[in-house]
């Protein structure tokens, strides 16, 4: 989930505020990350998969704490190219389109972002992971995924890895340790993989993180090139409120055919003054195209519409990396238009409706194709 630490209000919601420096990560470590612990198919080289996967709880707890993540997109327009034509008009388009300008990835020649000098990478992004000074991490899950299919391409052999490097570490591989979901559909050959990275997120702390390798197409068609990360993290701090958090993920398309998800949170009981966030990532949302919606609904009343002032209620997948709004995370780069991924923290304060004690979440779109593939919650659960 989003930057849930309460170190500063806004709305309700608690962020950390913590610099951190820029990391250069040029080496390469072939070690695996350990997942043991909690993954039984943690070392599995070629995880299986399937073109669907429903929605299902990944981790919940109750505890003083809360939940974390840092998040970036790995592919992006161009504005040079080294074997293609990018003209004056087109790079300056691009510019405009990542400052935030309502345009969507079909509309550019897509190119990987590669920050990392590596020569042997050739996507690499980074973020920054805030976890709050005396906090223990209790969980901590990588997802990432995207587009296999644009003006070429990529195979699907590599959608089960990636390298990450820690703050001011190497590389090291990471593989995925459950099912990967991976489908053709609506014109794009989309896929999602994740894995528990528990012990090198509660060795290595808060800092920029780095992720590369993922495995994602470049190019320009109708559907347009996407993909992207995120790490989410659950902590446990004695200090902070007492709250309920849960992670759950899936693989879910919805489009004009299949226009509705609905997922239960099961058992959620709203306290009155309570506050909370949800977190979402996704995939392939368009800021120009409006008709995709969030609700959610606690077993009592009615279900509230959620969104703020960077993800209208009338279009909550719109290509955007916020907490409650604002570009709040430190990212490399930090694009106000991830031109086709999601990875959004929405506050819940409106949604939460006293005496509620359960948690429905229904996703909705109308002319979009959005893919679906991980939400989490942090909600007080005592005031």
């Amino acid at each position: 989930m989003r930057d849930l630490v309460l170190h500063g209000v806004r709305r309700g919601l608690l962020f950390a505020v913590t610099a951190t420096a820029v990391v250069a990560v040029t080496a390469m470590a072939p070690a695996s990350v350990s997942t043991a612990s909690t993954a039984p198919d943690s070392g599995v080289r070629a995880a299986k998969e399937a073109t669907r996967i429903p929605f299902a709880e990944r981790y919940r707890a109750v505890q003083h704490g809360g939940i974390v993540r840092a998040a970036n997109s790995a592919i992006t327009c161009r504005t040079t190219g080294e074997f293609t034509v990018v003209t004056a008009a087109d790079a300056s388009a691009c510019v405009a389109a990542r400052d935030g300008v309502t345009a969507s990835n079909d509309q550019f020649d897509m190119f990987y972002t590669d920050l990392d000098e590596d020569p042997n990478t050739y996507n690499s992004t980074r973020s920054e992971l805030r976890v709050p000074a005396g906090a223990t991490v209790s969980y901590a899950r990588l997802y990432w995924g995207g587009n296999l299919r644009v003006g070429e391409q990529k195979p699907p052999e590599d959608n089960g890895r990636v390298l990450m490097a820690e703050p001011g570490g190497s590389y090291r591989e990471v593989l995925s340790d459950t099912l990967i979901a991976h489908r053709t559909a609506a014109g794009a050959d989309a896929y999602q993989a994740s894995a528990d990275i528990t012990p090198l997120v509660r060795s290595a702390g808060s800092g920029l993180y780095t992720v590369a390798q993922i495995n994602v197409a470049m190019g320009r068609t109708a559907v347009g090139a996407w993909g992207g990360w995120t790490m989410v993290v659950a902590y446990e701090r004695a200090e902070d409120p007492l709250r309920h958090l849960a992670i759950w993920d899936g693989f879910e398309a919805l489009d004009a055919k299949n226009q509705e998800l609905r997922v239960g949170l099961g058992k959620l009981r709203t306290p009155a003054g309570g506050t909370g966030a949800m977190g979402v990532v996704s995939y392939d949302g368009d800021p120009g195209t409006a008709g995709d919606s969030l609700t959610v609904g606690t077993g009592r009343g009615k279900a509230r519409s959620v969104g703020d002032t960077a993800n209208s209620t009338d279009n909550v997948m719109n290509s955007s990396i916020t907490d409650a709004g604002v570009n709040q995370i430190k990212r490399q780069p930090a694009y106000k238009n991830s031109l086709g991924y999601d990875s959004d923290l929405f506050d819940l304060r409106e949604a939460l409706v006293p005496g509620g004690d359960t948690m429905n979440v229904s996703f909705r779109t109308g002319r979009d194709s959005i893919w679906l593939g991980a939400l989490y919650v942090a909600v007080d659960a005592r005031r």
